[in-house]
Order: structure tokens, then C-alpha cells, then sequence
């Protein structure tokens, strides 16, 4: 479970396509570990998008995620966090 105290629950309706966006340490892996996470909790075919820094030292993976309640949500947060190289997860 999670710690998290979020309001996902009171400002969205479920099911939901919802985004999650990953910013990490510039690795040829880090879409890989993401999709990898995704599936443990929702599995389907991913089709993230990477965006690179424009000094090269940055990775956002975006993948959008068909998302069942708020502890979903949570988890995924956590988890994707959890990632090693990782540094935010908006």
C-alpha cells in the first residue's frame, strides 16, 4: 500500500486514461523499467513517449495509464518513484 495522501478519489472519475510523466537520469532503460512497472499493476500494450533535455542529461518517459481507483494511482506513483535514476514523477 501507499502512504501517499492524495485527493484523486474526490477530483476524478474511474476508470481513467491518466498520464503519468517520468523524469530520470539520461538511460537507453528507463522507458523499459517504466513500461515494466506499468504492467505489474496494468497490463496492455505501451507506447511511451521520451522527450531528452536539451543538455542530454534527462529522460521524460510519458505513458498514459487506464487507471482503476485511486489506490492504483498511488502505487504507481510509488512505484515508478521507486525506479532506479529516477527523479520526479508528475
Amino acid at each position: 500500500m501507499s502512504d501517499l495522501d492524495t485527493r484523486f478519489d474526490e477530483l476524478m472519475e474511474f476508470p481513467n486514461s491518466f498520464p503519468f510523466k517520468v523524469v530520470g537520469s539520461a538511460s537507453d532503460t528507463l522507458a523499459d523499467r517504466v513500461v515494466a512497472v506499468v504492467q505489474r499493476h496494468v497490463p496492455g500494450d505501451y507506447a511511451p513517449t521520451t522527450n531528452i533535455s536539451s543538455k542530454g542529461t534527462y529522460y521524460s518517459i510519458t505513458i498514459r495509464v487506464m487507471v482503476q481507483d485511486k489506490p492504483q494511482i498511488e502505487a504507481l506513483y510509488s512505484e515508478l518513484a521507486a525506479i532506479e535514476g529516477v527523479k520526479r514523477v508528475l
